[in-house]
């Protein structure tokens, strides 16, 4: 059962999310930025109520997220997709990471004159988790940034500090992460008031996430040594599976990876920290928007399902091609038709009816690929009003289990059968898929470092990391510049459905009768897209001592 954070989940005071603000001369400074709190920070319940607002740093429900990559689409041209994008004046995200991470200061600055001593260690370390996970949010965006670790008012001259390299930061989130852990109770210990508070394991989840991220980019950039890093990913991924604190979710049978998305599967074994919502209180509409495909799955993501025998469709006899509406989603992972729309098949609607659904192709659930998603689609009436209360799970065992797999094979080339056993195969074990071993990769032809990706990225699809993977990997150069096609069109069942659907001005197709959402002449993708550009305002403000990033 859902429980609240808090009873007390309220904003503590504005000055631990507010950054320092320039005023005009003739306003009075006194007392800056700063607001009296004599009387707070005198007992560890203050810095629990005080490190509750940490919490709205969560990442949301995550929008149009993966519409930014080549596995969705929306309603439109995506700026960050097709690379047409300009440096901004301002980034919500450096804007919001370092109100935060001043939040975070705030609380480690009054926590040692504070004397209470270890009283308050689980809430120093919940600071130093978010603190690590809003750098994180910096690094993984734009790189290298500024390294503020102290409170700062409006005539620090910490203010204009310049940017720090990219492996400081992440050294730096990695030393507040091992100084978290230890501090942080076990998700076993949590009591039912306390669920969904940040755990061990959530701050070894972070640990793995970013040191992955950091290993490979060293090694596929040729930026510094990814040996400490991988490693690193490896011993927190480890640890966190050695803890048995968490376990894939199973509860609803074949079907549990749908489950596991919405209501079902919130608080389960698998979740290992959310950013939650509550009926009646704080809701999103995801369901809805998803109804009218703001963001839809494309062909490229399609045809990376595997088939039920483990082979991908251009190798394996059983996949039935694209003649007709379901054709190609006949004997497929079945994670396929719990991602994406079957079409014909039932959805949930309005007044609780199931409703056999079809794609449509113009007006205001147009879906411009021919693929509808399924993922994220709640079945309560609640969500149908805009009030969907599922979490958004954004880190999940699966997760730590993927990149214990792909940590383990990049350290040296290889990953032992016994390894594939404990993390892919345990994934793919929930839905019934061939286990994944070295003998059906060297028989086939396969590459198994191809094939820990593909695993990755449907597991993964739609939660937010296709961009960053193709980044780190450094194959956003080739991935990215490609046509965003969809279903196949010409001589199938879909245009016999749709015969007053005209080519060329509803709808474009390619040579070979495939839909194109977004041709490859309109896409692309360039050195400088690796890292974003730093907001030009905070360049300006800086007095010189921001520099931008290369090519913007």
């Amino acid at each position: 059962m859902k429980r609240l954070i808090n009873k007390k989940y309220l904003f503590f005071i504005a000055v631990i999310i507010l950054t320092g603000t320039s005023c005009k001369k003739s306003l009075d400074l006194t007392p800056k930025d700063q607001l009296s709190d004599a009387s707070f920070w005198k007992a560890p319940g203050d810095f629990q109520l005080a490190a509750n607002n940490f919490y709205y740093g969560l990442q949301q429900v995550p929008e149009y997220i993966d519409n930014n990559s080549d596995i969705a689409f929306g309603s439109g041209p995506n700026a960050v997709s097709d690379g047409s994008y300009l440096p901004a004046a301002t980034s919500a995200v450096w804007d919001s990471c370092y109100a935060h991470i001043r939040g975070t200061n705030y609380l480690l600055q009054k926590a040692p004159v504070s004397k209470l001593g270890t009283s308050i260690d689980r809430w120093v370390a919940e600071a130093l988790f978010f603190r690590a996970y809003n750098y994180w949010q910096l690094v993984k965006t734009f790189g290298g940034v500024p390294k503020i670790d102290k409170v700062l008012d409006v005539t620090s001259s910490e203010l204009y500090s310049p940017r720090v390299t990219q492996t400081e930061i992440v050294d730096f989130i990695l030393s507040d992460l091992d100084n978290a852990i230890s501090k942080l109770p076990k998700q076993s210990q949590l009591t039912s008031d306390e669920l969904g508070r940040v755990t061990q394991g959530a701050a070894l989840a972070l640990k793995a996430r970013v040191a992955l991220y950091m290993g490979t980019w060293a090694k596929y950039h040729n930026e510094g040594d990814p040996t400490k890093y991988l490693a690193a990913a490896v011993d927190a991924a480890n640890t966190a599976v050695a803890s048995n604190e968490y376990a894939l979710y199973t509860d609803q049978g074949v079907d549990s990876y749908k489950y596991l998305f919405i209501l079902q599967g919130d608080d389960s074994k698998e979740v290992i920290l959310a950013r939650r919502y509550y009926a009646n209180r704080i809701t999103h509409n995801w369901t809805r928007e998803l109804w009218f495909n703001a963001m839809v799955p494309t062909k490229n993501l399609a045809d990376m399902y595997l088939n039920t025998d483990g082979l991908p469709i251009t190798q394996s006899p059983l996949f039935q091609g694209y003649g007709t509406l379901t054709s190609e989603f006949q004997n497929r992972d079945p994670r396929m038709a719990m991602s994406f729309i079957v079409p014909g098949s039932t959805i949930f609607f309005e007044g609780g009816l199931m409703q056999p659904t079809y794609p449509g192709f113009t007006g205001s659930n147009a879906t411009h690929t021919g693929y509808m998603i399924r993922k994220f689609l709640d079945e309560t009436i609640a969500a149908t009003q805009f009030q969907g209360a599922y979490d958004f799970k954004e880190f999940r065992y699966a997760e730590v289990l993927l990149i214990l797999a792909e940590a383990l094979y990049e350290q040296n080339g290889q990953i032992s059968d016994q390894d594939m056993n404990r993390t892919i195969n345990v994934i793919r074990s929930r839905v019934s898929m061939p286990a994944l071993t070295n003998a059906f990769v060297n028989a086939n032809g396969l590459n198994m470092l191809n094939e820990i990706r593909r695993e990755r990225t449907v597991e993964l699809a739609f939660e937010g990391y296709r961009r960053d993977d193709l980044r780190r990997w450094k194959t956003a150069e080739t991935v990215l510049p490609q046509a965003l096609q969809g279903v196949k069109f010409v001589g199938t069942e879909y245009q016999q459905k749709f015969p007053g659907l005209n080519i060329g001005s509803d709808i474009q197709v390619d040579a070979n009768g495939f839909i194109v959402a977004e041709p490859g002449n309109a896409r692309t993708f360039l050195p400088k897209h690796y890292l974003d550009p730093i907001p030009l305002q905070q360049i300006q403000l800086s007095k010189g001592t921001l520099t931008q990033n290369p090519g913007w």
